[in-house]
This record gives C-alpha cells, sequence and structure tokens, in this order.
C-alpha cells in the first residue's frame, strides 16, 4: 500500500483525496497548514523526520489571482519557497513528489494549445510565483518526480467557479460572463485520481513537467451556459468581453494546455470537460437535496 501525504489537505482538490480514502491500494495522511508549514523549512525537515511516506503530492498553494498583486511576497512564500522545502525534503528522503501548478505561468497569447516545452511568460503576481517555484524544483529535481500543471481547476469543494454560477444563479434572473478567455476545464476528482495514478508508476531520473486538464475546449460563457443547462436553472447568461469585467490581476486570453505526455507515459484516459461538469453538479445537487 502506497503512503501518501497530501498538503493543503482543506483546498478544494485536497479535499477531493479525502473522498477516496476508501481505497485498498493508498494510504492518505492529510496536512492543512497547521499541521505543516510548508514555508517553515527547519518545520518541515522536522515533520519528515518524524513521518515516513512513499510519496508527496502539494496541494498548497496561494491562489488568489487578485490578491496576490498586493501580497506578492505572501504568493512567493508559498509558491516558491514552499515548493523549494518540499523539492529538497523529497529528495533527501527519497519520496515520489508531484507538485501542482498553473496555466498562468504562460502569456496565454498561444494560437495553439502550450506543450510543457513551450516558453513560459506569466504576466501577474501569481503566475509568477508559481513560475517560481517550478525552476526551484526543477533546480533541486528529485527523483521520480513531476510538475503537473493544470487550468480552470473546480469540483465539489472550495471555492470555484462552478459553485460561484450555482450559487449566483439561485439569486439572479441574469449573469454577465467574459466570452474571449477560452481554455479548458479540470475537474478536481478526475485530476486526483490521475494524480495517484502517477504516484504509483512514476519513475524518472528528473523532474519532469505534464498538463492535464479535460479534454476538450470551451469559454468561461459556454461553460456557464452548460452550468445552467445540467442544473435546470432559468437564469439568462449574457456575453461580455474581459475589459468589461476588471480585475486587478491579467487572466490568460488561451489557457488550453497539451496533454498528450502525460496520457503517453501513464496511460490516462481523460473525461470530456461536460461529462465531468455534469457528475459534478450532480454531486453537488445531491449534497444539497
Amino acid at each position: 500500500m502506497l503512503r501518501i501525504l497530501i498538503t493543503g489537505a482543506n483546498g478544494q482538490l485536497g479535499s477531493e483525496f479525502k473522498d477516496l480514502e476508501n481505497s485498498s491500494e493508498y494510504e492518505f495522511y492529510f496536512a492543512s497548514h497547521d499541521e505543516l508549514d510548508i514555508t517553515d523549512q527547519k518545520g518541515v525537515e522536522a515533520f519528515f523526520g518524524k513521518n515516513k511516506f512513499d510519496a508527496l503530492i502539494n496541494c498548497a498553494a496561494y491562489t488568489a489571482v487578485d490578491k496576490a498583486e498586493d501580497e506578492a511576497e505572501l504568493a512567493f512564500d508559498i509558491n516558491e519557497k514552499g515548493a523549494r522545502n518540499l523539492a529538497l525534503i523529497a529528495k533527501e528522503k527519497g519520496i515520489k513528489f508531484l507538485h501542482i501548478s498553473t496555466d498562468y505561468v504562460f502569456g496565454g497569447d498561444s494560437p495553439i494549445p502550450y506543450t510543457p516545452s513551450d516558453k513560459t511568460a506569466p504576466k501577474g503576481v501569481y503566475g509568477k510565483s508559481k513560475l517560481a517555484g517550478e525552476n526551484e524544483i526543477l533546480r533541486i529535481s528529485p527523483a521520480n518526480s513531476a510538475i503537473i500543471r493544470i487550468s480552470w481547476l473546480y469540483g465539489t469543494h472550495g471555492k470555484n467557479f462552478v459553485k460561484t454560477m450555482l450559487n449566483l444563479a439561485s439569486q439572479r434572473d441574469k449573469l454577465n460572463v467574459v466570452y474571449d478567455q477560452v481554455g479548458s476545464p479540470t475537474y478536481a476528482r478526475d485530476l486526483a485520481l490521475a494524480l495517484l495514478k502517477m504516484a504509483k508508476s512514476i519513475s524518472n531520473i528528473k523532474t519532469q513537467i505534464y498538463h492535464y486538464a479535460n479534454e476538450g475546449v470551451t469559454s468561461w460563457y459556454d461553460m456557464a451556459q452548460e452550468i445552467m443547462n445540467f442544473a435546470n436553472l432559468k437564469c439568462q447568461i449574457l456575453p461580455i468581453r474581459s475589459h468589461e469585467y476588471p480585475s486587478k490581476a491579467t487572466r490568460p486570453a488561451f489557457s488550453v494546455l497539451d496533454k498528450a505526455d502525460i496520457k503517453r507515459d501513464f496511460e490516462l484516459i481523460v473525461p470530456h470537460w461536460r461529462a465531468s461538469l455534469g457528475e459534478c453538479i450532480k454531486i453537488l445537487g445531491n449534497k444539497n437535496a
């Protein structure tokens, strides 16, 4: 049985693993910030000195995209320093290490899906801090490790676009949603299952970068329309441009990630985003019933 540590255990991705605890193949240990502050190197060393793991999946991150513009030091502390501390301990202890990164490391200007080797060009503090974390992991490069960039994460836990749309649609007749940002949604449950398969079989000498998201491409506007359809809500979705929905940080206009490498290396079958969205909304409906 593979003993796996999940950091960021109370986030929307970390929480998904709690729903998978009954698996006979994995033994999970969940660490929230209170139990493990990844920015504290001595604390990390002490924690891993007391506990033994076969694999580490780092779901801990600073993800407040707009707030990061005002909290750059904190964002870099968690996303760069925290990643470095975990990479160092993974290398020292010989632990398999999977680290979650983001499409925000790219500029969003590509006409075709981004491959893992494409040039990075983050536009905001959040993306720059996540890229800095990637670079630290690549520099340390523990064996049996990978950086997994994802896009448009949502799920049944935490705060995300799907839950926000459902909540607002229950209160309003109309919602404005941007249509000029295109990407591929990532259902946290699908990602968690893929990460477990990776943790079981990953074998490399140095850190590899992969991309993961559900199949298919959409806009926030079209995704919002599908959310209304699946939830049988009558709220009207109105398309607007990004500049009509001002935000402190610039979002990538194009966030489609090429998944060929991860599908090939780990024999993954990735569900289409519509199918996974329908599954997520069904689960949320059952929870609220």
